[in-house]
C-alpha cells in the first residue's frame, strides 16, 4: 500500500476524519473496512484490478515533459504533466470506480449508487457498472446537470439512471446528501461509490489507496526521466482525490514540496468561492471532521467555482491534516485565472484540460516562484476538457 501519515486512531488524520453518521450506517462502514482489508491482502483482487487498469483504463498513463509550457512559466523550470486525461472515460475517476465496484461485487452488493459534480465520477461509475452488469443510479445537482449535459448523456447511454437534485444549491454537496439518504435506506443491497477522499471512514483511505497508482507511476517515471525526485507536485483540490493520488507516493520525501490548488471563484474575499482550506474552519460535513465553508452559526455555506468538480464546501480530511502539519501548501486560483490556465495548456502543449485541472496549471507560476531555478515540477492533469466546452464557450462569449 502507499505511504501516508499514520493515524492515531483508525480513520483519523490527527483531529480530522472519523465517522459522524447515522447508526444505521456503522455496520456497513465496518463491513466495507473489513472487505477492503481482506481485498488488499488478496493477490487475486490486486491482479484483477491491475489487469483492468492496464487493459481497460490504459495505465500506466504517460508523464510528459511540457517543453513549451515550461518556457512560458519561466525560471528555467522543467514541468512534467501526469496525463490522467488519457485514462478511459477521460479522467482519474475510473481508477477509484473500478476498484470500488470490484469490491462491491466481492461483498455481494447488487446495486451501485454515486454522486457526481463535474460528471466524470458519474461517467466512471456508470462505465464500471456497465462493464460488470450492475444497476447504477447517479445523484447530480440540477445546476451541474445543466452545465455538464454532455456527461449526463454519457451516463444515460451507459445505462445509469441520473437523479437531478434540486435541494439547496443544487450542486455537489446536495447530490452527496441525497446519495447518503439513498444509502441509509438501501444499505443491505447497495454500495455507495464515493468519488473523493471525503466522507466517513474508510472512504478517505479507500479512495486514496485506489488513486495511489497515480503517484506510484509518477515517482518511477520522474526518476527515469530526470534521475531524481521532483522538487514539487501540484494538483487541484476540491474533495481532493487526484491530489492525494499524486501526493501520497511523495509524502515521506521532505525534499518534495506538495501544492494543492483550490478554486477561488470570483475571489476569496467574495462569497463566491470554494477555497475551503484558505477560508474555511474545522467542522463536520458528510460524515467526517475536516475544514468546511460555513457561517458563524456553523451552517454550511454555498460554494462556487467555474469547475463543477471543485464546487464543494468541504475537503478530504487528509488534506486538512497535511495543511495543519505543514506537509502540503494550498494555493487558490480564481475562475478567470483557471480559464487562462486552460488556454495556456491548450496553446503551448495542444492539450485541453478539464477546468478542474486548469486550476493546477494556472498556479504553476506561483509554485515556480517558491522553488529554486531549474526546479522539476509534476502537475496532475486530472481530466480532459471536452465536458467543459459549453461553459468555456459561454465564458468567452462564443456561440456554439
Amino acid at each position: 500500500m502507499s505511504a501516508s501519515p499514520v493515524a492515531p486512531r483508525p480513520g483519523r488524520f490527527g483531529e480530522f476524519g472519523g465517522r459522524y453518521v447515522s447508526e444505521t450506517l456503522i455496520p456497513s462502514l465496518d463491513e466495507l473496512s473489513a472487505a477492503w482489508a481482506a481485498a488488499s491482502a488478496d493477490p487475486a483482487f490486486s491482479e484483477d484490478l491491475t489487469r483492468l487498469l492496464t487493459e481497460y483504463v490504459g495505465r500506466p498513463t504517460p508523464l510528459s515533459f511540457g517543453a513549451r509550457l515550461s518556457g512560458e512559466v519561466g525560471r528555467d523550470v522543467r514541468i512534467y504533466l501526469k496525463r490522467e486525461d488519457l485514462c478511459h472515460t477521460g479522467a482519474h475517476k475510473i481508477n477509484n470506480c473500478l476498484g470500488q465496484v470490484l469490491l462491491a461485487r466481492r461483498m455481494g452488493k447488487t446495486r451501485i449508487i454515486a454522486e457526481t459534480g463535474a460528471g466524470q465520477h458519474g461517467v466512471a461509475t456508470a462505465t464500471a457498472c456497465a462493464l460488470f452488469g450492475l444497476p447504477c443510479e447517479i445523484y447530480m445537482g440540477a445546476t451541474d446537470v445543466e452545465r455538464q449535459s454532455l456527461n449526463v448523456l454519457r451516463m444515460k447511454v451507459l445505462g445509469a439512471k441520473v437523479h437531478a437534485v434540486t435541494d439547496g444549491t443544487a450542486t455537489l454537496k446536495d447530490a452527496m446528501n441525497e446519495a447518503l439518504r439513498d444509502w441509509v435506506t438501501n444499505v443491505r443491497t447497495t454500495h455507495y461509490v464515493i468519488g473523493s477522499v471525503a466522507g466517513p471512514h474508510p472512504y478517505p483511505m479507500l479512495v486514496r489507496e485506489l488513486q495511489a497508482v497515480i503517484g506510484r507511476e509518477a515517482r518511477d517515471q520522474i526518476q527515469e526521466a530526470e534521475g531524481r525526485l521532483p522538487d514539487a507536485c501540484v494538483a487541484c483540490v476540491g474533495g481532493g482525490s487526484n491530489a492525494m493520488g499524486l501526493f501520497c507516493a511523495f509524502i515521506p520525501d521532505a525534499v518534495v514540496r506538495l501544492f494543492g490548488v483550490e478554486a477561488a471563484g470570483d475571489g476569496i474575499d467574495t462569497p463566491r468561492h470554494a477555497a475551503t482550506l484558505a477560508k474555511g474552519r474545522v467542522g463536520i460535513l458528510h460524515g467526517a471532521r475536516s475544514y468546511v465553508l460555513c457561517d458563524d452559526d456553523g451552517q454550511i455555506s454555498e460554494a462556487h467555482s467555474i469547475s463543477a468538480g471543485l464546487d464543494y464546501p468541504g475537503v478530504g480530511p487528509e488534506h486538512s491534516f497535511l495543511k495543519e502539519t505543514g506537509r502540503a501548501e494550498y494555493l487558490f486560483v480564481t475562475d478567470d485565472e483557471a480559464l487562462a490556465g486552460f488556454q495556456l495548456l491548450a496553446r503551448t502543449e495542444g492539450i485541453l484540460p478539464a477546468l478542474e485541472s486548469s486550476h493546477a496549471i494556472a498556479a504553476l507560476g506561483a509554485v515556480a516562484s517558491k522553488l529554486r531555478e531549474g526546479a522539476v515540477i509534476i502537475v496532475n492533469v486530472s481530466g480532459r476538457g471536452d465536458k467543459d466546452m459549453n461553459t468555456i464557450a459561454k465564458r468567452l462569449g462564443v456561440t456554439l
